[in-house]
C-alpha cells in the first residue's frame, strides 16, 4: 500500500501516551533525515469540541470523521471506553472498505472489535484486556503472547509501548528497514524487539483448591533445586503414586511436573532480575540443573531467552563481560 496519509481516530477517554506513540512515528517532520513526509490528520466525531483524554487532559482536534476518507492508514489509540458511536464505527468501516490499513494500539482493539473488523482475524491487545476482548468479541482470535499481530490490512498491538513496535513494523513493511531504523534512532528505541508480551506478564502459579496438598506444595517450593519424582511426593502426601497424581490435578488444575516447571521458571525470573548470578548458577538454584534446560523451559514459558530477559528486567548493575558471557 502507499503510506502517505495517516489519520488518527480519537475516541473520548483516549490514552495520551498511545496517541503520542502514533504521532511520534507518523506526525513529526523527519524529511531532513530522509523520512518521507506524512499527511498526518487527527480526527474525531465532534471536532468542534475538545476530545476528553484520560487523566483530565483534553485535545483540540482539527479534523472530523470525513478526514478518514482517502487515508492510507487509520490509527486507533487506546481508549477506556467500550461502547462507541455508530457514526464513528461506520466511518471506520468505510475507511477500511475503501482500502485503508488499520492499526490499533493497546485497547484501541475494542474499537475495531465493535466495528466488526476483528471477526475471524488474529489480533492482539494488552494482556490485561485479552480475556475481556475475547468475551466481548468471541470471533476475534486474540493472541495474548505477542507484541503485535500483522494480519495484512489490520495490525493490532499489545499494551502501550508495543504500539511503537507495531508502528515501526508497519513503516518497515511499507517503506523499508532503513526508514524504520531512522525513525527508531530518533526515538531512541530499538527498531525491532525480540519476544512478546509473555516476558512482561507475571505468570500466576496454579494454587491448591484445598488444604490436603498444601504442605507438599510448600515443600516443593522450598526445595526447587531438589529432584522431585512423583513417587517421592506421593510418599510425603501419604498416598499411592496414582492417587497423588490424580489428586494433584484435581486440586491445582495441572500436573506435578508442570506445576514444578512453572515454579522453577518463576524462581529463575526472580534471580535474573535481582542477582548477578551467572546463567549456570541460576539454572542450578532454580532446579533446572543445566543452562540448556533452563533456556528450554524459560524460553517456552516466557517467550525470550534468560539472558535477554535479564537485559530487560535486571535490577542490578552487571559488568559488561558478565553480561556477554550470559
Amino acid at each position: 500500500m502507499p503510506l502517505q496519509t495517516v489519520a488518527v481516530l480519537l475516541a473520548d477517554q483516549a490514552a495520551a501516551f498511545e496517541f503520542g506513540v502514533v504521532h511520534e512515528v507518523f506526525g513529526l517532520d523527519r524529511t531532513a533525515q530522509g523520512v518521507p513526509p506524512f499527511d498526518f490528520r487527527v480526527c474525531a466525531e465532534h471536532p468542534e469540541r475538545p476530545v476528553d483524554l484520560l487523566n483530565g487532559l483534553s485535545l483540540n482536534v482539527p479534523y472530523g470523521l470525513e478526514a478518514l476518507e482517502g487515508a492510507d492508514l487509520v490509527a486507533v489509540p487506546a481508549t477506556k471506553l467500550r461502547e462507541f458511536s455508530p457514526t464513528m464505527l461506520d466511518a471506520l468501516r468505510r475507511a477500511h472498505a475503501a482500502g485503508a490499513t488499520l492499526i490499533s494500539v493497546c485497547s484501541g482493539a475494542f474499537v475495531l472489535g465493535a466495528a466488526g473488523l476483528l471477526d475471524d482475524r488474529d489480533c492482539a491487545t494488552h494482556w490485561m484486556n485479552a480475556d475481556e476482548l475475547m468475551a466481548a468479541y468471541p470471533r476475534a482470535r486474540v493472541n495474548r503472547d505477542v507484541l503485535f499481530v500483522d494480519d495484512g490490512d489490520i495490525v493490532t498491538s499489545a499494551g502501550t509501548a508495543a504500539g511503537i513496535d507495531a508502528c515501526l513494523h508497519l513503516v518497515r513493511r511499507e517503506l523499508g528497514a532503513a526508514i524504520a531504523t531512522t525513525i527508531a534512532r530518533r526515538m531512541v528505541v530499538p527498531p525491532q524487539r525480540d519476544g512478546g508480551q509473555r516476558q512482561f506478564v507475571d505468570t500466576p502459579i496454579p494454587e491448591c483448591a484445598t488444604d490436603s496438598l498444601r504442605s507438599v506444595l510448600a515443600w516443593m517450593e522450598e526445595n526447587l533445586d531438589t529432584e522431585q519424582p512423583v513417587a517421592v511426593l506421593a510418599r510425603r502426601a501419604a498416598m499411592s503414586d496414582r492417587t497423588f497424581a490424580r489428586r494433584f490435578v484435581q486440586e491445582t488444575g495441572t500436573t506435578p511436573a508442570k506445576w514444578l516447571a512453572l515454579q522453577r521458571v518463576h524462581r529463575a525470573r526472580e534471580l535474573l532480575e535481582s542477582s548477578d548470578l551467572g546463567i549456570d548458577q541460576v539454572a542450578s538454584r532454580s532446579g533446572f540443573g543445566s543452562a540448556a534446560l533452563l533456556r528450554h523451559h524459560f524460553t517456552r514459558q516466557v517467550g525470550v531467552a534468560p539472558s535477554d530477559y535479564r537485559r530487560t528486567f535486571s535490577r542490578t548493575e552487571r559488568p559488561l563481560a558478565a553480561e556477554l558471557s550470559a
